[in-house]
């Protein structure tokens, strides 16, 4: 479908489509398609409704001026289409090559952001049909209550945390109440968190906001400044939160008083229903990087309950939260292997044009292959055709342009499930190879982080091997 979508609008079929891994809970099939009319995204989903809602608010924004994708062609049946290829550096890749810190440049990028999430709300709200988004009725006390209820089953009950099942529904309602009091309402994007902002020549464009509706403007400000992994200081959310005010100020007047008071009652909301996510993710669906963001998490809610100011008590609600802070969290992290244990892993990078894919010679049949050839290729680009996935310069290249991280994030996941195995079963081999066109660039970084991450988190013996190593050029002086 998306080869047949793409030789229509270009007038010739892709050369290449190459499937994009992404982060998000959807079943969304995301592609790279590429050829004589350029790159474009390529999307598939069944949920036409939920396209169609995506469309529409594509369409509409587009219209406005405002940063979001701009979509080239759809099926008939809204099942698949093209949009504008936004590249794939996300303001999360930002904070993850910045190790969490945030740097001056990101800083801006923050500003920025806010700034352009207020037009977002506001202009994008102007002509809007409502009736054309999936949540025709906006966010309201209901969808609250959903979220609250998503918190309680697959967070409370998954770790077994004892409440008064009445207490904490009254609880429930009294937040819920409270905070569909806020106003004014406007658009909302309903998942506004750096994943879903790209960066392409450093300017912010938007995302996935197929879920968007009417709702209050706290919200998508809390949802970025409160990322649980992003974990941004207070006086940075202070500043940001100061920042949007006055952006919003632009458009409308805004009681900054009242719009703060609730901002934190929202602040609360989204924490608790990301610990509901983090849940489903991690606890039920056995996906570790989720498990990982749980403290931070935790640790906004307590920081919230000991500064935020709320208008009732919640004392059922307070009291499970307490409990959920002193239990002990599954873990993500793999317990090490005794020193004896028997299991090696090789890992290697290799040239898929200069000998292919390396033979396996221990006798178990080979293990794992990865093709990194759909990672952006630094060797493509002359001042680095010298260097290789050990350099400095390309390493800052794969980090800040290109998906290469992201993508080692889902490849660690896979791997970790059966290293665990193997380490459970007292196996003695396996086997993990990286290839890319030269097996000098893209390979070599994938394979040397591998193997510092199965070294690191296991602790197991890690055979590292460069297969194009001899050929690689001299670094220059």
């Amino acid at each position: 479908m998306l080869s047949k979508l793409y030789t229509t609008w270009a007038g010739s079929p892709p050369d290449s489509i190459t499937p994009i891994l992404h982060s998000s809970a959807s079943h969304r099939r995301y592609f790279r398609l590429e050829g004589k009319g350029g790159a474009v995204i390529g999307t598939q989903y069944d949920n036409v409704a939920e396209n169609a809602a995506f469309l529409y608010l594509s369409r509409h924004f587009r219209e406005k001026g405002l940063p979001v994708p701009g979509i080239l062609l759809e099926s008939e049946d809204h099942s698949a289409y093209l949009q504008e290829d936004l590249g794939s550096l996300s303001l999360y890749d930002q904070l993850t090559a910045a190790s969490f810190t945030l740097t001056p440049t990101l800083l801006g990028d923050y500003r920025r952001v806010v700034e352009l999430l207020a037009a977002l709300q506001i202009r994008g709200h102007e002509g809007l049909d409502y009736q054309q988004t999936l949540s025709k009725n906006g966010f309201g006390r209901q969808e609250m209550i959903w979220d609250l209820s998503y918190f309680k089953y697959y967070f409370l009950k998954l770790l077994d945390i004892p409440f008064d099942e009445y207490a904490l529904e009254l609880d429930f309602q009294a937040v819920s109440d409270w905070l569909d009091t806020a106003r004014p309402h406007y658009f909302m994007h309903r998942d506004f968190q750096s994943r879903n902002i790209l960066l392409p020549n450093d300017q912010p464009h938007f995302i996935d906001y197929q879920g968007g509706r009417k709702g209050p403007l706290q919200y998508d400000l809390v949802s970025l400044l409160w990322q649980a992994k992003a974990n941004l200081p207070q006086e940075v959310r202070l500043e940001l939160l100061e920042h949007y005010l006055d952006a919003v100020s632009e458009y409308v007047k805004i009681d900054r008083e009242a719009f703060t008071a609730h901002y934190y009652g929202f602040a609360l909301l989204r924490g608790l229903q990301v610990l509901g996510a983090y849940g489903l993710r991690g606890l039920v669906e056995k996906k570790p990087h989720f498990l990982e963001s749980i403290p931070f998490a935790l640790q906004n809610i307590r920081w919230l309950l000991e500064h935020a100011y709320f208008p009732a008590s919640f004392p059922e609600l307070k009291k499970v939260l307490e409990l959920c802070m002193q239990k002990p969290l599954p873990s993500a992290t793999a317990t090490r292997v005794a020193p004896d244990h028997p299991l090696t892993i090789l890992v290697q990078s290799f040239s898929y044009l200069k000998g292919g894919v390396p033979k396996d010679e221990s006798g178990h049949g080979g293990g794992f292959v990865f093709d990194c050839r759909g990672i952006e290729n630094p060797g493509r680009q002359e001042r680095y055709r010298l260097l290789t996935g050990r350099s400095p310069e390309v390493i800052e290249f794969l980090k800040r342009e290109s998906t290469m991280d992201a993508w080692l994030e889902h490849v660690f996941s896979t791997v970790s499930k059966t290293v665990e195995n193997y380490i459970d079963r007292h196996f003695d081999h396996l086997s993990i190879s990286f290839g890319c066109t030269g097996g000098q660039h893209r390979s070599v970084y994938a394979a040397d982080r591998m193997a510092d991450y199965l070294e690191k988190k296991y602790g197991v013996k890690v055979n590292l091997r460069h297969t194009q190593e001899k050929n690689w050029p001299p670094h220059p002086e």
